[in-house]
Parts: structure tokens; sequence; C-alpha cells
């Protein structure tokens, strides 16, 4: 975790031993995942600058690493269900809603387990209220 913190840019060893000795790697891990900057910014010494890029460098670089020994299945499940997510809201734009209309149909949610169809259903039923 100390290696890929401080290949963010703007991110050094001590800032790293900080960013450690203050939130535990899997909560930190799932913190990057489900984009959640406001956990980040709880952090002493970690801005909303430096949480959104620590989430734009990271994110994709979480995913790929095998992370069971840093936090299980935890964050394994948010992978899974932030693809799923993704690619709902990805399929829902080709149908011509905007991101921000989408995302604030899912936000109230819960789509753990959840499946791409299922997201999008859940969806279009939200869009379809408004």
């Amino acid at each position: 975790m100390f290696e890929l913190l401080i290949s963010v840019s703007g991110i050094g060893a001590k800032s790293a031993l900080v960013i450690l000795a203050n939130i535990e790697p899997h909560n930190f891990a799932l913190a990057i995942i489900t984009n959640d900057e406001a956990r980040l910014t709880k952090i002493p010494g970690i801005g909303k600058k430096t949480g959104a890029r620590m989430i734009l460098e990271l994110r994709d670089k979480m995913k790929k690493i095998e992370l069971e020994d840093v936090a299980g299945e935890e964050v394994q499940t948010a992978i899974v269900v932030d693809d799923n997510v993704q690619e709902a809201i990805s399929a829902l734009q080709v149908l011509g809603y905007n991101k921000k209309e989408i995302e604030k149909a899912l936000e109230k949610e819960n789509l753990s387990g959840l499946s791409v169809e299922d997201v999008i259903r859940r969806g279009l039923a939200n869009l379809s209220r408004d």
C-alpha cells in the first residue's frame, strides 16, 4: 500500500506514512474504490484536491491488484458492485440519459449483489418516475 501511495503525484514517503497511520489499509482501499473522497479528506494533510487525485490515480491500480490479503471480501464486493454500476451507467447514457440524472436515480438504491441488468432496470424505473 505504501508503494501505491508514493506512486501518486504529490504524495511522498512522509505523507504516505501519515495516511497509513490514520486509516487501515482495507478502509483506504475501500475509500479509493468507492470514490469516498469524504473519508480520505478526514486524514490529516489530505484536502479535496489530493483526495481526488489519489482516487483518480489509484482506482484502477487497486482494482488490478489482488487485495484479498489487504481487505478481503468487502473490497472485492465493492469492486464488483462498482464495475456493474459503471457498466449500467454507460448503458443508460447510450439510451440518452445524462450521467448526473443517472447517478441521482441510483444514489438511494442498494446496488450490492445486483447484476448489470438489474442496476439498469432500477435506474430506468427511477428515471421514469422523474
